[in-house]
């Protein structure tokens, strides 16, 4: 860290402590060479990967639209769709890729409700997986039907 009254890049740590709900920490410092006392902040650099969409465009990562989606899900659901959101955000994040295709979020989305509330899940799915038919829905229905037994 460098001074901003000398430019010494040798400083100490005099004070730490956790600000803004614990996401940075300010540390109070000392400059070795001057002995000015002053502030730094540090904060969780957060990746925000870029999607790939279906068409082939490319958008930021907006948490905004998966919550919308998973909130429609669990409507009326006992499932959280805002806990749901911050675990595929999580997933998302530990996958450390700077870009990522929808349809993974949505898989990824999809194994957190399938594991919470299988209603919410069918829903989600019915809108990611695009089905086309009744017999299609009446499919993805057996399949979640033998995984529970």
């Amino acid at each position: 860290m460098k001074c901003p009254n000398c430019s010494s890049t040798k400083s100490r740590v005099i004070d730490s402590r956790p600000v803004d709900e614990n996401n940075s920490i300010r540390r109070r410092r000392e400059c070795l060479s001057c002995h000015l006392r002053f502030s730094t902040y540090e904060i969780i650099d957060v990746l925000n990967p870029i999607v790939i969409k279906k068409d082939g465009s490319r958008e930021l990562f907006d948490r905004n639209k998966l919550l919308g989606g998973l909130m429609k899900a669990c409507h009326k659901r006992p499932a959280d769709a805002n806990i749901v959101c911050e675990e595929v955000e999580a997933t998302i994040q530990s996958l450390m890729q700077p870009e990522i295709s929808s349809t993974k979020i949505g898989e990824i989305a999809m194994d957190k409700l399938k594991q919470l509330d299988a209603v919410a899940y069918v829903r989600y799915a019915s809108v990611h997986r695009e089905f086309k038919d009744i017999d299609t829905f009446l499919q993805e229905l057996e399949s979640l039907k033998k995984e529970k037994e």
